[in-house]
């Protein structure tokens, strides 16, 4: 039992980690950077940046049950990345895409390796978190009955 709530504390800090670095990657771009993040930029904040306070307070506390919530909202921003990166990369979704406001959605301020983009790397920390979130879901199964 001790090596299973280990693991958990494991995964849940894991979990945090990846969402303070991609707040600080985030923040990096747009005020050291000046890069200027378009409408889905934002959407893909606004579900990144309260899992640095709630899966922060989550350690602390030893909270396991809110993997649960950080695997719904992490999902979503997984498919909200999804789209964006599908704008960006695939001409079909690109050419029929709706106006994006200021800065269009399929501009790329960063092309590492010809494919890791901004919407890449907040794809790759939602799919962490979710990852990280689904097993402290499964290893707490039927404590909280």
């Amino acid at each position: 039992m001790k090596t299973t709530k280990n693991n958990r504390d494991n995964y849940l800090f894991i979990a945090w980690a990846v969402s303070v670095i991609a707040t600080l990657g985030s923040l990096y771009f747009s005020e050291i950077k000046q890069y200027e993040p378009c409408d889905l930029c934002w959407f893909q904040r606004i579900v990144m940046y309260p899992f640095t306070v709630i899966l922060g307070i989550a350690v602390v506390r030893k909270d396991y049950r809110i993997s649960l919530y950080t695997m719904i909202l992490s999902g979503v921003g997984a498919l909200i990345s999804s789209y964006h990166y599908l704008i960006q990369k695939v001409a079909l979704f690109g050419d029929h895409a709706a106006s994006c406001g200021r800065v269009p959605c399929t501009g790329q301020y960063i092309n590492w390796f010809g494919f890791v983009t901004i919407p890449f790397l907040a794809l790759t920390a939602f799919v962490l978190i979710f990852i990280c979130s689904t097993i402290i879901w499964n290893k707490s199964k039927g404590e909280y009955a």
